[in-house]
């Protein structure tokens, strides 16, 4: 009944104030109700408010300016997919998907190993069929059908091997006794090469089981840690895959829970109109089996409503932790202690304050953890930033130093240029200045002088004339 902030602003900016009567066509009635409730305004939920609605849901790129049909339609497909979201609450750590194709998987594995194993005792057993007794497990026997080979080459020097894949030392020197006294018939090296490939692809694959079954271990701890702290993971799993989501299992009641994967039998009891079902997966639980025949009904009723209160705690709680599955467990226990010895059990509501003490505690120090871990985050972000930051500004320094390094040759050359351009200037200048100064000296000087300077010039002419004279006469007195 109460209006979302945004949805209230615009109702009280957009209408007119509450004195005057104002009849909002909206067409959902809650949202109607909330608004009358809230603002004082009526509103009118019928047929025509909801084709006028779908009319201008159809024609608002027409109606609104600058909208166009494709924006229109991806702000819808936006808000259905916010809307979703928000609805879901999508959570990728608590996906029990993962848990259902897991458990699937490992009742398949279940049948193919058991399949696999009983044809390898049988293709091994031509050769060597005293196995089979002393060994009864299958895995066992496909290491020892692996290790062994030909029965004849086994010697008291195979012994410690043998003693290591059966753990048991008498175990080790039957089978060795078996191996050479053994009735079987010889098998060529090529079958045994055969049986013994085939014999590692099942032992690979009972490997991938046991590492399967681990993963579906650390899944229910972190989807529904208190249904497998109650029934264990594998029970737990085959529910909640059964159910087909942990929310459907939240949802069903505990009678429903009860039988949960015994429907044939049941329909057939209402059909025949015979005694219905005591349990149906459940019946696999340790519990069942430790009670006594009629107890049996009761503990698997009581169990149902324990496991039904655990599925519906993992489903909605925020943080979920194993307390309750815990205290459900110490609760399933004591009854079954009630049963057998008539000792009264504890009170649920004293066994549920408890638990939700220890379990506050547990939540509030998985949040600290949280914390730490998004400050550490924070921090390492931030490092990494800062880190950024000071390697492009390195980057941007040593661009700039490059280029300044580029630009300052060129101011070099350019100052060099000027200044022999601004020397040769004063060098012409200076020459001028001089010629000046020397044809002003020339105009002071006296007539005289300066016929000395002038004559000077044709009497250097004249000797230079005689001395290539005489070069000419000493060549010629030579060729004479």
């Amino acid at each position: 009944g109460i209006l979302h902030e945004d949805l209230r602003l615009l109702l009280e900016t957009s209408l007119p104030p509450k004195k005057k009567k104002v009849l909002l066509g909206v067409g959902d009635p809650k949202i109607g109700a909330a608004i009358l409730e809230e603002l004082g305004y009526q509103c009118q939920t019928g047929g025509v408010v909801a084709e006028i609605l779908r009319g201008i849901r159809l024609h608002f790129h027409v109606l609104v300016k600058g909208l166009s049909a494709q924006s229109a339609s991806k702000a819808q497909l936006g808000l259905g997919h916010s809307y979703s979201r928000a609805k879901v609450k999508f959570n990728v750590n608590r996906v029990d998907n993962m848990i259902i194709q897991s458990i699937s998987l490992l009742d398949q594995l279940d049948k193919d190993i058991n399949t696999f194993s009983m044809r390898v005792r049988e293709w091994y057993g031509y050769h060597f069929p005293e196995l089979i007794k002393i060994v009864s497990d299958n895995y066992t026997y496909c290491r020892l059908a692996k290790f062994i080979g030909n029965r004849k080459e086994l010697s008291e020097e195979s012994l410690e091997g043998l003693e290591e894949i059966v753990m048991d030392g008498a175990k080790a020197q039957a089978i060795l006794e078996a191996s050479r006294s053994s009735m079987g018939m010889d098998v060529s090296p090529l079958d045994l090469i055969n049986i013994e490939s085939f014999s590692s692809r099942v032992i690979s694959l009972s490997e991938y089981r046991k590492g399967l079954q681990e993963y579906l271990r650390s899944k229910m701890s972190q989807v529904a840690p208190s249904l497998s702290a109650l029934i264990g993971e594998v029970v737990g799993a085959r529910l909640i895959s059964h159910a087909g989501s942990l929310t459907n299992l939240a949802k069903y009641p505990a009678s429903t829970v009860q039988i949960l994967g015994a429907e044939k039998a049941l329909f057939r009891a209402l059909k025949t109109r015979g005694n219905t079902p005591k349990y149906g997966l459940i019946f696999h639980s340790t519990f069942i089996g430790r009670a006594a025949a009629k107890n049996k009904g009761r503990i698997s009723r009581y169990l149902a409503n324990k496991c039904t209160i655990a599925s519906r705690i993992d489903c909605f709680s925020e943080v979920p932790t194993s307390v309750f599955g815990d205290k459900l467990r110490e609760q399933v226990e004591e009854r079954l202690a009630f049963y057998e010895t008539g000792e009264p059990p504890r009170k649920n509501l004293e066994v549920m304050k408890e638990a939700v003490v220890e379990a506050s505690e547990v939540v509030a120090e998985v949040r600290r953890r949280q914390e730490k871990k998004e400050k550490k985050k924070k921090k390492r972000e931030k490092r990494r930033l800062e880190a950024m930051a000071a390697a492009a500004e390195e980057m941007e320094n040593s661009v700039m130093e490059t280029e300044e390094n580029h630009v300052e040759p060129k101011k070099k050359k350019k100052k060099k240029k000027q200044e022999l351009e601004a020397e040769v200037e004063q060098e012409l200048e200076g020459a001028l200045e001089l010629e000046q100064n020397g044809l002003e000296e020339e105009e002071l000087l006296p007539k005289k002088k300066r016929k000395v300077t002038v004559e000077a010039a044709p009497e250097e002419e004249e000797e230079k004339k005689k001395k290539k004279k005489k070069k000419k006469v000493a060549k010629d007195s030579e060729e004479d």
